[in-house]
Formats: C-alpha cells, sequence, structure tokens
C-alpha cells in the first residue's frame, strides 16, 4: 500500500509538470529514477537490475546501469526503427516525394463539384497517406500547402477544411509510425501483422464513422456561422507554381510499406524485411531516382544527409522520450505498485475489459491535455503487457485501443502542434477547431472501442 501511494504521488506530480509544458523527458526520467531510487530504500531485497543486466556491484550505482540498459535497449530496437522512419521521411519531403503524393491522391476529388462530400473523402485519403507520412504534422502542413485551398475553393469554409485536416492523423497507422511498432513489440508480434490484422479491421470502421461525422457537423457549423458556399476554380491561377517532383515520385514515400507487407508472413514468409531495412532501400532507391533525374551526383549525396538529420532528430523527439517514458514504466513495476493496482483492481471485480477501457481513456485524457499522442502512449504502454499477463489475456487487445486513442486524444486537444497549425490557416482559435472536431472525434473513439470488443 506504501509503494502505491508513493507511486501516485510521483505520478500526479509528473502529470502536473507535463501539463505545465515542463519538457516531458526529463520528468519522466526523473521520476523513473526517483521510484528506483525509493525499491532501493524501502525494499533492499527487490532485484532493480534492467531486464537481465548485470549488477555494478553497488545498489545505488544499478539504477544509473538500469538507465543505460534501458538506453541500449530502446535505442537497438524500437527506437532504430523510429529514427529511421523518421529519416526516410525528412528525406521525402526534401525530394518533394510527399508532396508529389498528395497531389495525385488529391487530384481524383477536384472532380466531384460536392464540397462537403469532398471534405468527408478527404479524410479517408489523409487518413491512409498517413501510413506512408509517418510525421502527423508534416502530414497537416502539407496538405495545408496543397488540399486546404482546393476545399476552400470548391466552396467551404477555412475552418472546415482546416478542422478536417486537424482529424488527418486521427489514427497512427502503418508499419513506419513510432507508436504502431512500440504496440506490435509489446503485442509480441511483426509490425506488418499488427497492421494489417489488427490495425485496418477497427480503422475502416472509424474512418466511415469519423468521415460521416465530418460531412454533417461541417454543414451545420459553416450553416450556423453564415458561411455562404461559392464554389470557384479548384485551383487559383494566380497560385505561384513551386517546381514539382516527376508523378513517378509518387510511389516512392508507400515503397517501404509495401516491402515490409509483401516480405512479411501476410504475403511471402520465406522472406522478411524489417522496417529499419525497408527504409534504408527505400532511401536508396530514391537516391537513385534523384540521380537519374538531376544528374548531379554531389547535390545528391548532399541530399541524403537529410535522412540521417532527420534520424537524429527523431532520436531527439521521441526516442529520448521513449527511453525515458520507459524508465518510468518500469520504475512503477519494480516499486510494486502495478502488482498491487493489479490485485486491487481483481479484488473488486475488475475485469480485464473495464482495466482495458481505464488504460485507453488514460491515455485518452493524458494526449488531450499534452497535446502528444507520442508521449501518452510511451508513458503508459509498458504498462500495458503485464497487465494482460496478469489476466491471462493477450497483451494486443489492451495496446490496440490505446494506441489509437493516442492519435484521437490529439485531434481534439488545442494545445496540439497540429491544431495550432491548422487553427492559423483556418484564421480561428485552436478552440473553434477543437470544436469542430470534438463530434468526429467522440464518434470515431466510440466507434473504436466497440468493434474492438466485437472483433478481438
Amino acid at each position: 500500500m506504501t509503494a502505491f501511494i508513493i507511486a501516485i504521488v510521483i505520478t500526479i506530480i509528473a502529470a502536473w509538470l507535463i501539463i505545465k509544458n515542463y519538457q516531458a523527458q526529463t520528468v519522466l526520467l526523473l521520476a523513473g529514477l526517483i521510484l528506483l531510487a525509493i525499491t532501493v530504500i524501502l525494499y533492499p531485497e527487490k532485484s532493480i537490475l534492467y531486464d537481465k543486466g548485470t549488477s555494478s556491484g553497488s545498489t545505488w550505482l544499478d539504477i544509473f546501469v538500469f538507465a543505460k540498459n534501458s538506453l541500449s535497449t530502446q535505442v537497438a530496437g524500437i527506437g532504430l526503427i523510429i529514427m529511421a522512419a523518421g529519416g526516410f521521411a525528412s528525406y521525402m519531403d526534401h525530394i518533394k516525394a510527399s508532396s508529389a503524393m498528395v497531389n495525385i491522391c488529391i487530384r481524383p476529388l477536384q472532380l466531384i463539384k460536392a464540397p462537403y462530400l469532398i471534405l468527408a473523402l478527404g479524410y479517408i485519403c489523409a487518413q491512409m497517406l498517413h501510413v506512408a507520412i509517418s510525421s502527423a504534422a508534416g502530414l497537416a502542413m502539407l496538405l495545408l500547402v496543397t488540399f486546404f485551398p482546393v476545399l476552400v475553393r470548391l466552396g467551404v469554409s477555412k475552418a472546415a477544411a482546416a478542422s478536417m485536416i486537424g482529424l488527418c492523423a486521427f489514427m497512427d497507422l502503418g508499419p513506419a509510425v513510432g507508436t504502431a511498432n512500440l504496440a506490435a513489440k509489446h503485442s509480441g508480434m511483426e509490425a506488418a501483422v499488427y497492421f494489417a490484422h489488427y490495425q485496418m479491421p477497427i480503422a475502416i470502421v472509424v474512418m466511415l464513422v469519423v468521415s460521416i461525422l465530418i460531412f454533417f457537423t461541417a454543414k451545420y457549423y459553416d450553416k450556423k456561422e453564415g458561411h455562404e458556399v461559392i464554389i470557384q476554380n479548384a485551383i487559383d491561377p494566380d497560385a505561384p507554381q513551386e517546381e514539382r517532383a516527376p508523378s513517378f515520385y509518387a510511389l516512392l514515400p508507400i515503397f517501404p510499406v509495401v516491402l515490409v507487407l509483401v516480405f512479411s508472413p501476410l504475403v511471402i514468409d520465406t522472406i522478411k524485411i524489417d522496417v529499419v531495412t525497408a527504409m534504408i532501400i527505400g532511401t536508396l532507391t530514391a537516391f537513385v531516382c534523384e540521380i537519374i533525374m538531376k544528374r548531379n551526383f554531389l547535390a545528391c549525396c548532399k541530399g541524403v544527409q537529410v535522412f540521417f538529420k532527420g534520424m537524429g532528430g527523431m532520436f531527439t523527439s521521441i526516442v529520448s522520450l521513449l527511453v525515458c517514458a520507459d524508465i518510468y514504466a518500469q520504475g512503477m513495476q519494480k516499486i510494486g505498485a502495478i502488482d498491487y493496482l493489479l490485485e486491487s483492481v481483481q479484488n473488486a471485480g475488475f475485469g480485464f475489459t473495464s482495466m482495458t477501457i481505464v488504460m485507453t481513456l488514460l491515455v485518452g485524457v493524458t494526449a488531450v491535455l499534452t497535446g502528444s499522442g507520442v508521449a501518452a502512449f510511451f508513458s503508459f504502454s509498458g504498462l500495458a503487457p503485464s497487465i494482460a499477463t496478469k489476466f491471462g489475456t493477450e497483451a494486443v487487445y489492451m495496446i490496440l485501443p490505446m494506441q489509437l486513442m493516442a492519435g484521437m486524444g490529439r485531434s481534439i486537444s488545442p494545445v496540439a502542434g497540429v491544431i495550432i497549425a491548422v487553427s492559423k490557416a483556418g484564421e480561428c482559435s485552436p478552440f473553434m477547431i477543437v470544436k469542430r472536431t470534438m463530434i468526429p472525434a467522440i464518434g470515431g473513439i466510440i466507434a473504436m472501442m466497440l468493434t474492438n470488443f466485437l472483433l478481438f
């Protein structure tokens, strides 16, 4: 009981500091180290070694050895996947392949003359683009440059168009997304299997529900605010024309995703290509395309440096958070707080379904308050496998709704970077954007939870 109370107090303080915009990595790292230190003081008989790590000979030094082992384990595993995906995404932006893919995908939508139908279909298109473009903020900025002007000229209000783009990464889908890779790791399966067998069946239902709600919500708020639908030319002839990549570059961002899905137990199980290998192949393929198109070997070689800078950026922003969240989660387990919580829940009659709902809502609330789906999921995902084991259930059934909820909570957070970015384009406050995304988001959350329990 004492350990549980201490852990709860430290967790509340850490959550409050993160909400107050203190650096999440530092807060989680300190919280984890404090929990380990308290474990050493109150429960000296307990081991605080990380996994199968060896002791330094000093229990107090083992706390820092623990941090080192967490860093080496996470960076060599899931961290490397996240960094490779981030580097590949940066290189795709650099060579304008991401823009080419977005342009190809939105072109058919311009032929439809029903603006709110385009808005609803645009969400589905944007959500599927997120499978290849892993950064929610990066995808939103691409859509603001390419799709937003089209929607506005077709008669949709700026606020409605911006709100739909704010929902473009409502679900973090695909093998290239960091949270999905971590979820697959905790579930003990390959990212391709997690995506195809677990994410997609739920994603199809959620996308349909969210797109329908976007259609009616946008019409309602536009009418309420007195917006008049005036259809103009879809493409502004006076808009500046930037240098565009060749059309076939649109295939480059999805090439690694195709490799991962094809060379996996889903299609060809005799050959296996992991995410990192696929990202390297994809980058080198794009490099060859650049040489052929630009015929400037020196410039193309310099361009590849963007890949490595992107990897470094992902380490700074996401992988460091992953490591610190892992130390915090392990600290919670070492001190015995998780075991006590599970025993109390089981004695109170709570089942696995109830615990899944609680953990999912916890991730969602954290994502709303912090504006970061990554921080929310990474902070609590490490607890799910041990909870599932206690109930004798597969971890994926708890991990899946938690992972999807991380992106959903971000979409209704007024402090999320993607919401702030689209609010500027929509010429309204982030709270006005959230007001428009709230109904589709709640509908999507309910659809996700119900589908998860019905299917799995």
